[in-house]
């Protein structure tokens, strides 16, 4: 697997934005992406890019969230825009092999956006 390096969560009034990073610690030639868990909630997909650009969003943050990566730099990011209070949640970073299972997962960052 691989060690994944997540930085750029805070606190952040309703509106406001936010840019998370992921650093891999290898060339990633597979998809990366974010997922979210708020508290008491499931964790679930908030969007995933391809090493050739080609991305997928969840419909609740669609037209406010950006998924890029730089391949040079094995970094992924999230630009998030005109935060909402329901999107304050632990942010992870994600890494799908090429084949077969075994997803790395961050650590996690917080973001929390208040009201």
């Amino acid at each position: 697997q691989v060690q994944l390096e997540e930085s750029g969560g805070g606190l952040v009034q309703a509106g406001g934005s936010l840019r998370l990073s992921c650093a891999a610690s290898r060339s990633i030639f597979s998809i990366m992406g974010w997922y979210r868990q708020a508290l008491g909630k499931q964790r679930e997909l908030v969007a995933t890019i391809t090493r050739g650009g080609d991305t997928n969003y969840a419909d609740f943050v669609k037209g406010r969230f950006t998924i890029s990566r730089d391949n040079a730099m094995n970094t992924v990011y999230l630009q998030m825009n005109n935060l909402k209070p329901e999107d304050t949640g632990v942010y992870y970073c994600i890494v799908d092999p090429l084949l077969g299972p075994g997803r790395s997962w961050g650590q996690g960052t917080q973001v929390t956006v208040s009201s």
